[in-house]
């Protein structure tokens, strides 16, 4: 499992975060946690991300952190400052037609489906480490715009 994620993001105040960004957030040894970090302090909150997405990130940062990694996640979520987004069916068809067209990459459910949530809400903008999203298009054809580019 690749730990190089992503976070989708917008200029309204929601952003899709990937489990590895969640991680390099909580854990500050991780080589990328300050910038992570920074950025995260330029984007309007509460931050977004799908179900699928928060349980990879629960997973990476419970056996990178153990409890207190475990606790934290918890605790960004607890307090509103994330928000796990339902997806709707024509989401769910979507990230299924998407994991499908990239699965030479492959595509994970996370990533198909933080691309699924920003084609249905219009969120255009992804903060990533992750070189995927430079490949991936939404509605097959726009570009993401990468933050840090």
């Amino acid at each position: 499992m690749s730990v190089r994620s992503s976070i989708a993001c917008s200029n309204r105040s929601s952003v899709t975060v990937p489990a590895s960004h969640r991680r390099r957030l909580i854990d500050a040894d991780e080589a990328d946690h300050e910038v992570c970090r920074l950025v995260l302090v330029g984007l309007q909150l509460p931050l977004l991300t799908t179900w699928p997405t928060f349980t990879e990130a629960m997973y990476l940062v419970s056996r990178a952190g153990g409890a207190p990694g475990r606790d934290a996640l918890w605790k960004l979520t607890l307090s509103g400052r994330l928000d796990l987004a339902d997806l709707s069916r024509s989401a769910l068809e979507r990230s299924s037609r998407l994991m499908a067209k990239y699965a030479d990459l492959p595509m994970d459910l996370a990533d198909a489906t933080r691309v699924a949530l920003a084609e249905e809400r219009g969120l255009r903008q992804v903060f990533t480490l992750d070189s995927d999203f430079q490949i991936y298009r939404m509605h097959g054809r726009q570009r993401f715009e990468i933050i840090p580019g």
